[in-house]
């Protein structure tokens, strides 16, 4: 499972990783388990809204959120199941923890429970990438804006969540292949 600020690369590794499992014998699947905030946020703007927040107020959003990446995430578990492969998350239950503590959301013990049915990954790589580097990929990709300051609370949020002393954390900020070949070499023993 690959987890991290946005602009740090989960997308990208996640699948460059599935493909690579898949290319050297063990046969994966690629997951993104989003949240469903950039659908929300179209419908919001479709309305005249700013987002997801004014249209569904702020718990309204993180329910909303919370109900939507279970959904995703048990998908995805079931499809791994019912294939024998691996399945590689891009992102899991830890985004929505951090997402919730990093805007100060109530409820993240009701997500916890909501969430407990849920396997613990295998390995969980947290991709880690200086704020403003992140916020510039955010911006590269043309789709939104994040504001480095966010982005820097988020990485803060992860990194208060009790799970986080499992994660490996992987410098995420050179090129695409470097941080690849750091998450081969981890999954080979060799970090």
């Amino acid at each position: 499972m690959l987890t991290g600020v946005d602009g740090a690369g989960k997308t990208t590794l996640a699948r460059w990783l599935a493909d690579e499992l898949t290319t050297t014998g063990t046969p994966a699947l690629y997951f993104k388990n989003a949240a469903g905030r950039r659908i929300v946020n179209r419908v919001a703007h479709r309305l005249g809204l700013r987002d997801s927040g004014h249209l569904l107020g702020r718990d309204g959003r993180a329910v909303t959120e919370t109900v939507f990446r279970w959904v995703t995430i048990a998908r995805a578990i079931l499809l791994a199941v019912v294939t024998r492969r691996v399945a590689v998350m891009d992102r899991y239950t830890y985004c929505q923890y951090a997402v919730m503590r990093a805007r100060g959301d109530r409820g993240e013990r009701i997500a916890r429970a909501l969430y407990a049915a849920f396997p613990r990954p295998d390995i969980t790589f947290y991709l880690a990438v200086p704020a403003d580097e992140a916020a510039r990929r955010v911006e590269a990709r043309g789709r939104d804006l994040e504001d480095p300051v966010h982005l820097a609370a988020y990485d803060s949020a992860y990194r208060s969540l009790p799970e986080f002393d499992g994660f490996a954390v992987i410098d995420a900020s050179g090129p695409q292949q470097e941080v690849a070949t750091a998450l081969r070499k981890h999954l080979n023993g060799t970090s």
